[in-house]
């Protein structure tokens, strides 16, 4: 193929040699391992063309501060239980941290805009051309003349800068700005024609060569287009390099500074302005940056800007968008350069510090409102209160308010309510819940894992027996999974009772008073499961007795019973632990009540430990429809 960077520089056009196996393989390893150093933003510029983006070294300090945070963010324990492990081992999360950091990485303001490459075999040569646009040497010219005189021609300007018209003779255009340039033509021709109109328009445009120097991605000579400005050339280049300034730009003709432009007014407000037009042999100079400081947290747009002298931290937060909606307005944290060995960090209050100015490297992280929990105390609360009550509804109470000042505002009980059953769910109880439970979901995936390796199979039945059980245990561990724990308190009290205890409200509580229940389920391994009509007096046994009673699979010594209260009472704690007399099916039974009959399972299996899980999983508030999953699987 052809070398380039020759052809680039007008020199001959030279044919590459072809490789040899031990180069090509040399250079493969090389790709290999630069693809595998490089950042996903370099890795996506190479493949589209553009020059790999090179953050400096302030930028690769500045996302380091906002990538830690973003890894440890979460309680350990929520990081452990949303944890996905891949065959490696790793973290499948951690295999997302890339995407994650590229998403998040904290760059310099403008940055995005300066590293897109232009092809430069799709410049575009019929752009909107400006009326202050001089007509120079080179330049074609479009004239269309009707009336008296038809005529379509296609002029170019010659290095006299005169254009020559048939019948009407040489015309000094040079130097005749494009909005002047039909009326210069008419005059010309209405010494020769009466009673004629023209149009007049530019067509291909001159090639002119500039130079970008100074701090720039690719320094050097290009052939840009006569309509080409600063902006459009320095793109060309790859824009300023991490050393480079976006507020330092030169626009040089010969000795003679034409413009100094400031990207930022560009960047920030649109103006283009000082966007000068560029002309042959004029060079684009780069500076170096100036000061650097970075804005991260509750901003709009967080980044690494550059300042000038003067420009103070409200300057630097305008740039920024200023804060998002839940910052707090109140302060800012600054990082200095000169303290990093000292005390680091200080706290900056607004607006009294909005008008100091920063250093070279200061870090300024504005923190979010909402992020910081409250004390409980100082908190109104937001409750729900719902069903037997005078007057359902949500309700907003003042610090320290308790269940008996959420009753009263919603008017107090109704005569049907059964209190026994009250539902109190608490939402900080809820995270917890969840926590526990996926723990003991992974334990419980664990052990069973664990049976299932130590088991040896002698023939095909045996195989097939012990991967269906694998099947059996993969969908239990799936259903359980989508089952999800209410955050429901347990309410220790006696059936009898007609007051709740008093206790102290949280936001976000719920508190649902059921009408008394008329009925108790029987389910598991009985005869006949369902519901049954409630009847003072009876015992767990007469609602066993309904049901069928126990199949003769049932395990009766591993029965539970969940009140409505969501206490559970099983045969074990009954009859088995610290040698008690009294049995589960003389317990006097409630209404709402729920028994659970679970399967004899043959106990040189894991699947046994299934049944053993069952009653420690309704511990996390699952309800029935989680023991309904667990004996359907």
């Amino acid at each position: 193929m052809p070398d380039a960077g020759s052809a680039a520089d007008g020199g001959p056009i030279r044919l590459r040699q072809p490789l040899t196996g031990t180069e090509q393989r040399d250079q493969r390893e090389l790709r290999s391992s630069t693809s595998t150093l490089q950042d996903p933003t370099q890795q996506r510029a190479l493949r589209d063309g553009a020059p790999a983006y090179q953050p400096g070294e302030f930028e690769l300090f500045v996302q380091s501060l906002v990538a830690a945070p973003q890894r440890n963010e979460r309680p350990s324990s929520e990081r452990r239980g949303s944890e996905r492990t891949g065959m490696d081992g790793r973290s499948l999360e951690d295999e997302n941290l890339p995407a994650a950091i590229e998403t998040s990485a904290i760059r310099r303001f403008g940055a995005e805009l300066m590293t897109r490459v232009d092809d430069p075999g799709s410049v575009d040569y019929t752009p909107q051309v400006p009326p202050d646009y001089l007509i120079k040497s080179g330049d074609e010219i479009v004239v269309t003349l009707w009336g008296s005189v038809d005529a379509d021609m296609r002029v170019v300007v010659d290095r006299s800068g005169r254009i020559n018209i048939p019948r009407v003779g040489p015309v000094l255009v040079a130097g005749v700005r494009y909005a002047e340039l039909p009326d210069v033509l008419r005059r010309r021709v209405g010494q020769v024609f009466r009673n004629f109109d023209l149009s007049v328009s530019l067509g291909q445009l001159r090639g002119v060569r500039v130079y970008v120097t100074g701090f720039v991605g690719r320094p050097g000579a290009y052939s840009v287009s006569s309509l080409s400005s600063i902006l459009s050339s320095l793109l060309r280049a790859g824009g300023p390099s991490a050393a480079g300034s976006f507020r330092d730009i030169t626009l040089l003709r010969g000795r003679q500074v034409v413009a100094r432009y400031d990207l930022y007014d560009f960047l920030l407000r649109g103006d283009r302005s000082a966007d000068t037009l560029v002309q042959p042999e004029d060079v684009i100079h780069v500076g170096a940056v100036g000061s650097q400081v970075a804005v991260i947290g509750s901003v709009n747009r967080p980044a690494i800007f550059e300042l000038k002298p003067g420009e103070t931290v409200q300057d630097v937060l305008d740039m920024a968008g200023g804060f998002t909606a839940v910052a707090d307005r109140s302060r800012l944290a600054v990082e200095r350069l000169q303290q990093r060995t000292g005390e680091r960090i200080a706290e900056m209050p607004l607006p009294q510090g909005a008008r100091q100015t920063l250093s070279h490297g200061d870090v300024l992280r504005a923190f979010s409102a909402v992020n910081s929990q409250l004390s409980v105390q100082q908190q109104n609360k937001r409750v729900r209160v719902e069903g037997e009550v005078v007057r359902p509804g949500e309700y907003v109470l003042p610090p320290n308010s308790s269940v008996g000042d959420a009753l009263r505002v919603a008017g107090g009980l109704s005569p049907s309510a059964y209190v026994f059953g009250t539902e109190f769910s608490r939402e900080s109880v809820r995270r917890t819940q969840q926590e526990n439970y996926e723990r003991a979901l992974r334990d419980m995936e664990t052990e069973l894992a664990r049976a299932n390796t130590t088991q040896r199979t002698s023939n095909a039945d045996e195989a097939a027996a012990q991967t269906a059980r694998l099947a059996s245990t993969a969908r239990l561990v799936e259903r359980l999974r989508a089952v999800k724990p209410t955050g429901r308190v347990v309410l220790q009290m006696d059936p009898g009772n007609s007051t709740l205890p008093d206790l102290t409200l949280e936001d976000g509580d719920r508190i649902y008073i059921p009408p008394r229940g008329t009925s108790v389920g029987v389910f598991g391994s009985v005869f006949n499961a369902g519901s049954y009509l409630w009847s003072d007096g009876r015992s767990i046994s007469d609602y066993l007795r309904l049901a069928g009673g126990p199949t003769r699979g049932a395990d009766r010594s591993s029965a539970f019973v969940v009140r409505a209260n969501g206490s559970v009472v099983s045969a074990l704690q009954d009859s088995g632990w610290f040698g008690g007399s009294r049995s589960l099916e003389s317990l006097r039974a409630e209404a709402g009540d729920t028994i659970f009959v679970p399967e004899e399972q043959n106990k040189t299996t894991f699947i046994q430990s299934v049944k053993d899980w069952t009653q420690i999983l309704y511990q996390f508030g699952l309800g029935a429809a989680a023991l309904q999953t667990i004996r359907n699987n």
